[in-house]
């Protein structure tokens, strides 16, 4: 992981690497960041020092979050801080600014839970010996396009988080690349439902061409939008959590029924699956513990092949 060329007195390269995923994740708790990057370490007792070296120097802040009887900090990147990861120049400059308020208020669940999400990516990578580390996803990217039934607006996609994942084997290495969203189960599963349509008209925008001042030539393009960000459409996983497993299962299969009724998603065959938060921290992504949300339920893993493709 890069370190910063300009930090406080007294911090060291975890506090330089702690200041780097607090920029990219914008709020994680100690746990969370003694998970990522100090998992060798018995204790988070001397990232905990490092963190309020950042404090004590302005560069972090954090509130307290209590759950289940416990108390754990929530850490952000103050406004100084995000200058000087910025200044380093080793990360895409990301304008979102974090606060007491914010960290505090109904966002903060759902930040911790894609974090969360990323960590059973990066615990799972680390045990198997792939690769995907505390910055190899990044949260709300977005991604314009254009629908053909609203024409005049600019519509955009954002995923709460884009994942990049190296699975090796002795025989190949290959990077994937994952949209994931996150449901809490405190929306209607429509909404989720509405999501899904908007990644299908991602993935079926095609651009006009331009000419020059950016005008449309009037020529015909077949080159879908995504192809200027990813060499594949990236498969996209949906990981519910914030309920009881029976609700969760629940809210999976009336996501699968409202999915069939969409013309558009049956026809887009969109490479999409459903699981939930335990099932991935438990299991690891490369289980079969994703429900397609098209086809037959048979469950499958984060290659979202059924058996039938994985034989062919």
């Amino acid at each position: 992981m890069p370190y910063l060329t300009d930090a406080p007195q007294g911090a060291g390269p975890l506090a330089q690497q702690a200041m780097t995923v607090l920029y990219q994740h914008r709020l994680v708790s100690t746990a969370q960041l003694h998970q990522l990057l100090t998992p060798h370490h018995t204790t988070a007792e001397y990232l905990r020092r490092q963190l309020h070296t950042l404090r004590d120097a302005g560069m972090a802040d954090f509130v307290i979050r209590r759950a289940n009887g416990r108390k754990d900090n929530q850490w952000w990147l103050t406004p100084k801080g995000a200058e000087s990861v910025e200044a380093a120049g080793l990360l895409p400059d990301r304008p979102y600014r974090m606060s007491r308020e914010i960290a505090e208020g109904p966002l903060q669940e759902h930040t911790l839970a894609t974090v969360e999400t990323g960590i059973a990516f990066t615990s799972w990578a680390r045990a198997a010996g792939h690769d995907c580390g505390p910055l190899d996803w990044a949260p709300e990217i977005a991604h314009y396009y254009r629908d053909s039934s609203r024409p005049s607006e600019e519509l955009v996609l954002v995923p709460d988080a884009v994942l990049h994942y190296v699975h090796a084997d002795r025989r190949s290495r290959t990077l994937l690349t994952f949209f994931v969203e996150i449901d809490r189960a405190t929306m209607n599963v429509a909404r989720v439902a509405h999501k899904l349509h908007a990644y299908a008209s991602y993935h079926r925008y095609v651009p006009a061409p331009s000419g020059g001042r950016g005008r449309p030539t009037g020529r015909r393009s077949t080159t879908p939008a995504w192809r200027s960000r990813y060499p594949t459409f990236p498969r996209l996983l949906l990981v519910f959590t914030g309920a009881a497993p029976a609700r969760l299962e629940q809210r999976i299969a009336d996501l699968r029924a409202l999915a069939a009724g969409d013309p558009l998603l049956v026809a887009q065959q969109l490479r999409a699956g459903v699981t939930t938060l335990d099932q991935l921290r438990d299991r690891g992504p490369f289980a079969p513990i994703f429900t397609p949300v098209l086809g037959a339920a048979e469950p499958v893993d984060a290659w979202l092949r059924t058996s039938a493709a994985a034989a062919a």
